[in-house]
């Protein structure tokens, strides 16, 4: 059943990235016709909380009130993984590089890696050691160095984005005990579309909307079918999959998975707009998913519940041979100060 499990979480991964990574095809044609990114991603994150509001409705049964109840989940997730990523984002564009700001926020996997060692005291497994400099290294290689001017302010906001991501992948993992991922997607979908909206309004963030037809896929194409296409597939989808990544693998893993979205971004872009793509993106390629192999090959802690399935496990089998069958206690107690192994 867990191997079971895994392997959906990991295709449910590698389908989120893909979703993701395919969404600047999706976008492109807009701001190239004249949206302001703003624009754009207040549109699409709007399209997705239309689509998904009756399913987050069937989610919760119609019943209202474990959203107020995971109230500050929610406007966790909205304001800071769902609106404060995108604003920081595209803030961040605004005075350093797009390599450097890319580079900064999809650090957040190691980033997570490290507040698990703080958190723990821990130090990870050496395999996540490895996966995380593979996982760096290629991300260079696919983004590239980030050169150019280092202004403070941005950085700065590139790395409130990367907090932004992190807060994704934990909240994604720990509120499944309070809400339906879809639910929460959906009522994080409507809070960041209020909150960017609001953003415009002040002028903090800018809007601008033109309603002319635009290059897509190689034809022309209505503004709003590059839209649905960038909500529906980019957007809504790629959320849903990616919690539901989150609450089979854990955090740690598929944030790793979604360092995928780079490279299905630049395979996109190579295939879909004829953007070159060099041995050197192809190389980081294979060191991102040779890092993703990598903390996926990280031993687990045997924790009590485990060691009491394997008594049972060996009391079955000391029957089947004729022996004392084994007591079997519900858990196993540990010595003082032992590690459970249930520290993040």
């Amino acid at each position: 059943m867990r191997g079971s499990r895994g392997v959906t979480g990991i295709a449910l991964g590698v389908a989120a990235g893909l979703a993701f990574g395919v969404g600047g095809v999706f976008v492109k044609p807009l701001l190239e016709s004249g949206w302001s990114p703003g624009a754009a991603v207040l549109a699409r994150i709007s399209i997705a909380a239309v689509i998904l509001a009756v399913p987050g409705l069937v989610a919760l049964h119609g019943d209202l009130r474990p959203l107020w109840r995971a109230r500050w989940t929610v406007l966790l997730f909205g304001l800071i993984a769902v609106a404060g990523v995108q604003f920081f984002f595209y803030a961040s564009l605004e005075r350093i590089p797009v390599s450097l700001t890319l580079l900064i926020e999809y650090l957040a996997p190691i980033a997570l890696v490290l507040l698990a060692w703080a958190r723990s005291r821990r130090m990870p497994q050496r395999i996540v050691l490895a996966g995380s400099v593979l996982a760096l290294t290629g991300l260079v290689l696919v983004i590239g160095p980030g050169g150019g001017r280092l202004d403070p302010l941005g950085l700065a906001f590139a790395a409130l984005a990367m907090v932004g991501v992190c807060v994704y992948y934990l909240v994604g993992e720990s509120a499944a005990a309070q809400l339906p991922p879809l639910a929460l997607i959906a009522a994080g979908f409507v809070v960041g579309a209020v909150a960017l909206a609001l953003l415009g309004a002040t002028g903090l963030l800018p809007m601008r909307f033109v309603f002319d037809d635009v290059a897509f896929l190689g034809g022309d194409a209505p503004w709003f079918v590059a839209l649905l296409a960038v909500g529906l597939l980019s957007t809504a989808f790629a959320y849903t999959a990616g919690l539901a990544a989150i609450g089979r693998l854990g955090s740690r893993l598929a944030a790793f998975l979604g360092l995928s979205e780079v490279v299905f971004a630049a395979i996109a872009g190579w295939v879909l707009l004829g953007e070159v793509l060099g041995g050197l993106q192809i190389l980081g390629g294979v060191l991102i998913l040779a890092g993703i192999v990598c903390v996926k090959l990280e031993r687990r802690p045997v924790t009590p519940g485990a060691l009491g399935e394997r008594a049972v496990a060996a009391s079955a089998v000391a029957v089947e041979l004729g022996a004392e069958p084994m007591p079997v206690t519900a858990s196993l107690p540990l010595p003082p100060g032992a590690d459970d192994g249930r520290a993040a």
